[in-house]
C-alpha cells in the first residue's frame, strides 16, 4: 500500500471498501486554475470515480470538483473528464489488465506532491457482498480483541 500522504487533499474510502486493490500507480492531473483553488477549499467528491482509456490516454471520471464562489454564475462543468498523466508503459499495462483479468482501475487519494496535485490510482477487483461482511467481522474483531487486551493488562 501506499505511504500515508501528509498533504493529502481526499481519500476514496469507498475503493477499499468495494474492491480488493492490487498495483498501485501515481499519476499527474490535469487541472484548470479554478478546480486547483477549489482543492485547496476541499470541495471535492469522489465516490464514484474510475479511470477509463481513449486513444492510448488515461481519462479520471466520476469526480466532481464545485467551483468557488466567484464562478457560481459562469459555465463550468464541474463533472468534466479530467485528463491523466501517466508514461506511454503505464497506460499500455493498465490497459492490459483492464482488458485480460477484467480489472477496473480506481482512483484512490488525491494530495499535493511539492508543487503537484497528484492521484494515486489502483487495480481492482469487485468484492462480493460476503467479501465486504468478512472484512467487518475481522475488523469488529480486531477491535474487540484490542480492548480485551487493554483490560486484561490492568
Amino acid at each position: 500500500m501506499a505511504k500515508v500522504k501528509s498533504d493529502l487533499i481526499v481519500k476514496n474510502k469507498t475503493a477499499s471498501r468495494n474492491y480488493v486493490l492490487g498495483d498501485l500507480y501515481q499519476a499527474g492531473i490535469v487541472l484548470e486554475g479554478w478546480e486547483v483553488k477549489s482543492l485547496r477549499n476541499g470541495k471535492i467528491d469522489v465516490k464514484n470515480s474510475y479511470v477509463t482509456f481513449k486513444k492510448d490516454e488515461a481519462w479520471l471520471l466520476g469526480i466532481k470538483i464545485d467551483p468557488p464562489g466567484s464562478l457560481q454564475g459562469q459555465n463550468v462543468d464541474p463533472i468534466r473528464t479530467r485528463k491523466l498523466l501517466l508514461k506511454k508503459r503505464e497506460i499500455s499495462e493498465l490497459q492490459r489488465l483492464k482488458n485480460e483479468k477484467g480489472l477496473t482501475i480506481i482512483m484512490t487519494s488525491i494530495y499535493w506532491k511539492e508543487n503537484h496535485i497528484k492521484c494515486d490510482i489502483a487495480t481492482g477487483k469487485g468484492k462480493k457482498m460476503r467479501d465486504q461482511r468478512q472484512d467487518i467481522k475481522k475488523r469488529d474483531w480486531e477491535r474487540e480483541q484490542g480492548r480485551l487486551l487493554k483490560h486484561a493488562k490492568k
